[in-house]
């Protein structure tokens, strides 16, 4: 997706659930909106994002370094 397209989804989009602020997300595999305080992704399929709670990935946390 390119950043101009980018930039314009973040100026209108807020997160479905809570209605907070989204980051763009690029990994090697997904790309997507992320909502920090939720931490939902929603993936971006066929340059469409898909801004539904119900398929959005949760994030998972980092594992616990403590033993």
């Amino acid at each position: 997706m390119d950043e101009e397209r980018i930039k314009v989804y973040l100026e209108f989009l807020a997160c479905p659930k809570c209605k907070g602020d989204l980051v763009y997300h690029k990994a090697e595999k997904t790309e997507g909106f992320v909502c920090p305080k939720c931490s939902l992704l929603y993936p971006v399929v066929d340059d469409i994002p898909e801004m539904l709670i119900e398929p959005a990935i949760p994030l998972k946390d980092e594992p616990s370094s403590k033993g």
